[in-house]
Protein backbone atom coordinates (compact mmCIF):
# COMPACT_ATOMS: atom_id res chain seq x y z
CA UNK A 1 0.00 0.00 0.00
CA UNK A 2 1.08 3.54 -0.80
CA UNK A 3 -0.66 6.17 1.33
CA UNK A 4 -0.61 9.91 1.81
CA UNK A 5 -1.17 11.24 5.32
CA UNK A 6 -2.27 14.85 5.58
CA UNK A 7 -0.60 15.84 8.83
CA UNK A 8 1.46 12.98 10.14
CA UNK A 9 3.79 14.47 12.76
CA UNK A 10 1.71 14.58 15.95
CA UNK A 11 -0.91 12.62 17.87
CA UNK A 12 -3.36 10.84 15.53
CA UNK A 13 -1.46 11.65 12.35
CA UNK A 14 1.77 10.37 13.85
CA UNK A 15 0.07 7.20 15.09
CA UNK A 16 -1.28 6.61 11.57
CA UNK A 17 2.18 7.02 10.02
CA UNK A 18 3.87 4.77 12.57
CA UNK A 19 1.17 2.13 12.14
CA UNK A 20 1.47 2.21 8.36
CA UNK A 21 5.24 1.89 8.43
CA UNK A 22 4.92 -1.04 10.84
CA UNK A 23 2.75 -2.73 8.20
CA UNK A 24 5.46 -2.20 5.60
CA UNK A 25 3.54 0.45 3.66
CA UNK A 26 5.06 3.36 1.76
CA UNK A 27 4.05 6.62 3.41
CA UNK A 28 4.13 10.23 2.22
CA UNK A 29 3.26 12.98 4.70
CA UNK A 30 2.15 16.52 3.92
CA UNK A 31 2.33 19.35 6.44
CA UNK A 32 3.90 22.76 6.92
CA UNK A 33 6.79 21.34 8.93
CA UNK A 34 6.13 23.62 11.92
CA UNK A 35 4.75 21.18 14.51
CA UNK A 36 6.29 17.90 15.57
CA UNK A 37 9.17 15.95 14.11
CA UNK A 38 8.71 13.84 10.96
CA UNK A 39 8.54 10.08 11.43
CA UNK A 40 11.66 8.31 10.18
CA UNK A 41 10.84 6.14 7.19
CA UNK A 42 8.12 8.37 5.75
CA UNK A 43 8.65 10.75 2.82
CA UNK A 44 7.93 14.29 4.10
CA UNK A 45 6.53 16.86 1.69
CA UNK A 46 6.16 20.34 3.13
CA UNK A 47 3.52 22.78 2.02
CA UNK A 48 0.39 24.68 2.98
CA UNK A 49 -3.04 23.10 2.53
CA UNK A 50 -4.39 26.59 1.84
CA UNK A 51 -2.07 26.98 -1.16
CA UNK A 52 -3.42 25.39 -4.34
CA UNK A 53 0.05 25.42 -5.90
CA UNK A 54 1.43 23.41 -2.99
CA UNK A 55 -1.42 20.93 -3.31
CA UNK A 56 -0.81 20.45 -7.02
CA UNK A 57 2.89 19.96 -6.34
CA UNK A 58 1.97 17.38 -3.71
CA UNK A 59 -0.19 15.47 -6.20
CA UNK A 60 2.88 14.96 -8.38
CA UNK A 61 4.32 12.69 -5.67
CA UNK A 62 1.45 10.23 -6.19
CA UNK A 63 -0.29 8.08 -7.05
CA UNK A 64 -1.44 6.66 -3.72
CA UNK A 65 -3.87 3.94 -2.87
CA UNK A 66 -5.39 6.16 -0.21
CA UNK A 67 -5.27 9.53 1.53
CA UNK A 68 -5.79 9.64 5.30
CA UNK A 69 -6.70 13.14 6.44
CA UNK A 70 -6.00 13.87 10.12
CA UNK A 71 -5.28 17.60 9.91
CA UNK A 72 -8.45 19.39 8.79
CA UNK A 73 -9.84 20.30 12.21
CA UNK A 74 -9.33 24.03 11.68
CA UNK A 75 -10.03 24.21 7.93
CA UNK A 76 -13.21 25.54 6.34
CA UNK A 77 -15.20 23.24 4.04
CA UNK A 78 -14.14 25.11 0.91
CA UNK A 79 -10.47 24.62 1.82
CA UNK A 80 -10.94 20.88 2.31
CA UNK A 81 -12.85 20.80 -0.98
CA UNK A 82 -9.99 22.46 -2.86
CA UNK A 83 -7.47 20.04 -1.40
CA UNK A 84 -9.57 16.96 -2.11
CA UNK A 85 -10.18 18.07 -5.70
CA UNK A 86 -6.44 18.59 -6.18
CA UNK A 87 -5.77 15.03 -5.00
CA UNK A 88 -8.77 13.21 -6.51
CA UNK A 89 -6.86 12.00 -9.56
CA UNK A 90 -3.79 11.01 -7.53
CA UNK A 91 -5.43 8.78 -4.90
CA UNK A 92 -7.87 5.92 -4.98
CA UNK A 93 -9.61 6.45 -1.66
CA UNK A 94 -10.01 9.18 0.96
CA UNK A 95 -10.29 8.43 4.70
CA UNK A 96 -11.45 11.57 6.44
CA UNK A 97 -11.29 11.90 10.24
CA UNK A 98 -14.27 13.99 11.27
CA UNK A 99 -16.08 14.11 14.64
CA UNK A 100 -19.35 13.23 16.34
CA UNK A 101 -19.89 16.99 16.63
CA UNK A 102 -21.13 16.84 13.03
CA UNK A 103 -24.39 15.22 14.21
CA UNK A 104 -27.49 17.34 14.80
CA UNK A 105 -28.22 15.51 18.03
CA UNK A 106 -24.82 15.63 19.72
CA UNK A 107 -24.39 15.87 22.70
CA UNK A 108 -28.04 15.68 23.74
CA UNK A 109 -29.20 12.50 21.96
CA UNK A 110 -28.03 8.93 21.56
CA UNK A 111 -26.40 8.57 18.15
CA UNK A 112 -25.95 5.95 15.46
CA UNK A 113 -24.29 6.23 12.07
CA UNK A 114 -27.75 6.85 10.60
CA UNK A 115 -28.38 9.93 12.78
CA UNK A 116 -28.95 13.23 11.00
CA UNK A 117 -25.94 15.45 10.31
CA UNK A 118 -25.87 19.24 10.67
CA UNK A 119 -26.18 21.55 7.70
CA UNK A 120 -22.96 22.78 6.16
CA UNK A 121 -22.30 23.25 2.43
CA UNK A 122 -19.19 21.73 0.90
CA UNK A 123 -18.02 25.14 -0.31
CA UNK A 124 -18.73 27.12 2.88
CA UNK A 125 -16.17 29.53 4.28
CA UNK A 126 -14.99 29.60 7.89
CA UNK A 127 -17.76 31.98 8.98
CA UNK A 128 -20.59 29.66 7.99
CA UNK A 129 -22.67 28.48 10.93
CA UNK A 130 -21.56 31.04 13.49
CA UNK A 131 -24.17 31.83 16.12
CA UNK A 132 -25.58 35.38 16.14
CA UNK A 133 -24.49 37.81 18.83
CA UNK A 134 -26.44 37.23 22.02
CA UNK A 135 -27.21 33.59 21.17
CA UNK A 136 -27.67 31.58 24.37
CA UNK A 137 -28.19 28.15 22.84
CA UNK A 138 -25.60 25.53 21.83
CA UNK A 139 -22.75 26.68 19.62
CA UNK A 140 -23.11 24.68 16.41
CA UNK A 141 -20.40 26.48 14.44
CA UNK A 142 -17.76 23.75 14.78
CA UNK A 143 -20.22 20.96 14.02
CA UNK A 144 -21.56 22.71 10.94
CA UNK A 145 -18.04 23.29 9.71
CA UNK A 146 -17.16 19.61 10.16
CA UNK A 147 -20.36 18.49 8.43
CA UNK A 148 -19.42 20.76 5.54
CA UNK A 149 -15.91 19.32 5.32
CA UNK A 150 -17.36 15.80 5.15
CA UNK A 151 -19.51 16.88 2.21
CA UNK A 152 -16.47 18.50 0.63
CA UNK A 153 -14.53 15.23 0.55
CA UNK A 154 -17.53 13.36 -0.82
CA UNK A 155 -18.02 16.03 -3.50
CA UNK A 156 -14.45 15.48 -4.71
CA UNK A 157 -14.08 11.70 -4.29
CA UNK A 158 -17.66 10.41 -4.36
CA UNK A 159 -19.40 8.22 -1.79
CA UNK A 160 -17.78 4.99 -2.98
CA UNK A 161 -14.25 6.39 -2.58
CA UNK A 162 -14.78 8.13 0.76
CA UNK A 163 -14.69 6.80 4.31
CA UNK A 164 -15.80 9.15 7.08
CA UNK A 165 -14.64 8.40 10.62
CA UNK A 166 -16.47 10.16 13.47
CA UNK A 167 -14.59 9.67 16.73
CA UNK A 168 -15.61 11.23 20.03
CA UNK A 169 -12.84 11.92 22.55
CA UNK A 170 -9.41 10.56 21.56
CA UNK A 171 -6.84 10.01 24.31
CA UNK A 172 -3.39 8.46 24.50
CA UNK A 173 0.34 9.15 24.19
CA UNK A 174 1.04 12.36 22.34
CA UNK A 175 -2.23 14.04 23.28
CA UNK A 176 -2.11 17.78 22.60
CA UNK A 177 -5.56 18.78 23.92
CA UNK A 178 -4.61 18.18 27.54
CA UNK A 179 -7.55 16.20 28.92
CA UNK A 180 -5.81 13.06 30.15
CA UNK A 181 -2.48 14.80 30.91
CA UNK A 182 -4.33 17.26 33.16
CA UNK A 183 -6.08 14.49 35.09
CA UNK A 184 -2.80 12.61 35.51
CA UNK A 185 -1.05 15.75 36.72
CA UNK A 186 -3.85 16.60 39.14
CA UNK A 187 -4.11 13.11 40.58
CA UNK A 188 -0.32 12.93 40.94
CA UNK A 189 -0.44 15.96 43.27
CA UNK A 190 -2.62 13.97 45.65
CA UNK A 191 -4.86 15.35 48.39
CA UNK A 192 -8.60 15.65 48.06
CA UNK A 193 -9.61 15.72 44.42
CA UNK A 194 -12.94 16.90 43.04
CA UNK A 195 -14.38 14.04 41.02
CA UNK A 196 -17.34 15.01 38.80
CA UNK A 197 -20.80 13.47 39.09
CA UNK A 198 -20.89 9.81 40.06
CA UNK A 199 -18.26 7.07 39.70
CA UNK A 200 -20.63 4.84 37.72
CA UNK A 201 -21.13 7.43 34.95
CA UNK A 202 -20.17 5.70 31.71
CA UNK A 203 -17.72 7.29 29.27
CA UNK A 204 -16.41 6.33 25.81
CA UNK A 205 -12.92 7.72 25.10
CA UNK A 206 -10.98 5.83 22.46
CA UNK A 207 -7.22 5.30 22.27
CA UNK A 208 -5.41 7.19 19.51
CA UNK A 209 -3.59 4.03 18.41
CA UNK A 210 -6.89 2.18 17.96
CA UNK A 211 -8.31 5.00 15.83
CA UNK A 212 -5.13 4.96 13.74
CA UNK A 213 -5.26 1.21 13.22
CA UNK A 214 -8.90 1.39 12.15
CA UNK A 215 -8.17 4.25 9.74
CA UNK A 216 -5.45 2.14 8.13
CA UNK A 217 -7.77 -0.86 7.89
CA UNK A 218 -10.40 1.24 6.14
CA UNK A 219 -7.82 2.72 3.77
CA UNK A 220 -6.84 -0.80 2.79
CA UNK A 221 -10.46 -1.91 2.42
CA UNK A 222 -11.16 1.01 0.09
CA UNK A 223 -14.94 0.91 0.48
CA UNK A 224 -16.98 4.02 1.18
CA UNK A 225 -18.89 4.24 4.45
CA UNK A 226 -19.41 6.28 7.62
CA UNK A 227 -18.22 4.92 10.99
CA UNK A 228 -18.56 6.16 14.54
CA UNK A 229 -15.33 5.43 16.39
CA UNK A 230 -15.71 5.21 20.17
CA UNK A 231 -15.23 2.70 22.95
CA UNK A 232 -18.27 0.48 23.61
CA UNK A 233 -21.22 2.01 25.43
CA UNK A 234 -21.16 1.12 29.12
CA UNK A 235 -17.75 -0.54 29.28
CA UNK A 236 -15.79 2.29 30.90
CA UNK A 237 -16.78 4.55 33.78
CA UNK A 238 -15.58 7.84 35.23
CA UNK A 239 -14.75 6.05 38.47
CA UNK A 240 -12.72 3.43 36.66
CA UNK A 241 -10.90 6.12 34.69
CA UNK A 242 -9.94 8.15 37.76
CA UNK A 243 -8.94 5.06 39.74
CA UNK A 244 -6.68 4.10 36.83
CA UNK A 245 -5.06 7.56 37.08
CA UNK A 246 -4.55 7.03 40.81
CA UNK A 247 -3.06 3.55 40.43
CA UNK A 248 -0.85 4.59 37.52
CA UNK A 249 0.65 7.62 39.25
CA UNK A 250 0.93 5.89 42.64
CA UNK A 251 -0.37 9.05 44.29
CA UNK A 252 -1.94 9.29 47.73
CA UNK A 253 -5.05 11.10 46.58
CA UNK A 254 -8.69 10.83 47.62
CA UNK A 255 -11.59 11.43 45.26
CA UNK A 256 -14.50 13.48 46.53
CA UNK A 257 -17.45 12.87 44.24
CA UNK A 258 -19.34 16.10 43.73
CA UNK A 259 -22.90 16.00 42.29
CA UNK A 260 -23.51 17.55 38.89
CA UNK A 261 -25.84 20.23 40.24
CA UNK A 262 -23.24 21.32 42.80
CA UNK A 263 -20.60 21.70 40.11
CA UNK A 264 -23.05 23.69 37.99
CA UNK A 265 -23.83 25.94 40.97
CA UNK A 266 -20.11 26.66 41.26
CA UNK A 267 -20.03 27.49 37.53
CA UNK A 268 -17.58 24.75 36.65
CA UNK A 269 -17.19 24.69 32.87
CA UNK A 270 -18.30 21.36 31.50
CA UNK A 271 -15.89 19.49 29.23
CA UNK A 272 -12.89 21.67 30.10
CA UNK A 273 -12.45 22.60 33.77
CA UNK A 274 -13.07 18.97 34.71
CA UNK A 275 -12.16 17.18 31.48
CA UNK A 276 -14.55 14.48 30.23
CA UNK A 277 -17.34 15.74 32.54
CA UNK A 278 -20.52 16.71 30.73
CA UNK A 279 -24.12 16.30 31.83
CA UNK A 280 -25.78 16.04 28.40
CA UNK A 281 -27.61 12.75 27.95
CA UNK A 282 -26.07 11.68 24.66
CA UNK A 283 -22.47 12.70 25.07
CA UNK A 284 -21.37 9.18 26.03
CA UNK A 285 -24.05 7.22 24.20
CA UNK A 286 -22.64 6.80 20.70
CA UNK A 287 -23.23 3.52 18.90
CA UNK A 288 -20.06 2.34 17.13
CA UNK A 289 -21.24 -1.21 16.43
CA UNK A 290 -20.66 -0.72 12.70
CA UNK A 291 -16.99 -0.07 13.34
CA UNK A 292 -16.69 -3.09 15.66
CA UNK A 293 -18.19 -5.28 12.93
CA UNK A 294 -15.61 -3.86 10.51
CA UNK A 295 -12.71 -4.67 12.83
CA UNK A 296 -12.32 -1.80 15.31
CA UNK A 297 -10.91 -2.96 18.64
CA UNK A 298 -10.66 -0.67 21.66
CA UNK A 299 -8.10 -1.39 24.35
CA UNK A 300 -9.06 -0.89 28.01
CA UNK A 301 -8.98 2.72 29.11
CA UNK A 302 -6.64 1.80 31.98
CA UNK A 303 -4.03 0.81 29.38
CA UNK A 304 -4.36 4.17 27.66
CA UNK A 305 -3.94 5.92 31.02
CA UNK A 306 -0.82 3.92 31.92
CA UNK A 307 0.82 4.40 28.52
CA UNK A 308 0.14 8.15 28.52
CA UNK A 309 1.66 8.51 31.99
CA UNK A 310 4.71 6.53 30.86
CA UNK A 311 5.06 8.77 27.81
CA UNK A 312 4.91 11.90 29.99
CA UNK A 313 7.37 10.49 32.54
CA UNK A 314 9.81 9.62 29.78
CA UNK A 315 9.91 13.23 28.65
CA UNK A 316 7.07 13.24 26.15
CA UNK A 317 6.26 16.79 25.16
CA UNK A 318 2.91 17.50 23.48
CA UNK A 319 2.85 19.78 20.46
CA UNK A 320 1.91 23.24 21.68
CA UNK A 321 -1.76 23.96 21.16
CA UNK A 322 -4.12 26.63 22.44
CA UNK A 323 -6.64 24.06 23.69
CA UNK A 324 -4.18 22.81 26.34
CA UNK A 325 -4.69 25.96 28.43
CA UNK A 326 -8.48 25.49 28.41
CA UNK A 327 -8.35 22.31 30.49
CA UNK A 328 -8.23 21.96 34.23
CA UNK A 329 -9.87 23.60 37.21
CA UNK A 330 -8.01 26.27 39.18
CA UNK A 331 -6.75 24.94 42.52
CA UNK A 332 -8.43 27.76 44.45
CA UNK A 333 -11.78 27.05 42.80
CA UNK A 334 -11.40 23.35 43.54
CA UNK A 335 -10.63 24.14 47.18
CA UNK A 336 -13.74 26.33 47.46
CA UNK A 337 -15.93 23.53 46.11
CA UNK A 338 -14.44 21.04 48.59
CA UNK A 339 -14.85 23.49 51.45
CA UNK A 340 -18.46 24.21 50.55
CA UNK A 341 -19.19 20.50 50.27
CA UNK A 342 -17.65 19.87 53.69
CA UNK A 343 -19.64 22.68 55.27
Amino acid sequence: MRILVLGGTWFLGRAVVEGALHRGWQVTTFNRGYSGQPVAGALPVHGDRMDLGDLRRLAEHGPWDAVIDTSASELAPRDVLAGAEALSAAAGHYVYVSTVSAYQGWPDESLTEASAVLDGPSDADGEYGRMPEGWDGPDLHYGRQKAGTERAVIAAFGHDRTTILRPGVILGPGEYVGRLPWWLSRVARGGEIVAPGTPDKTIQPVDVRDVAAFALDRAQAGSGRVFNVTAPIGRETMGGFLNACLETTGAAGKFVWVPDDTLIQHKVKQWTELPLWRTHAGVWHIDSSGAYSAGLTCRPLAETVADTWRWLQQGGIPVEHARWAEHGIDSEKEAKILAALGA
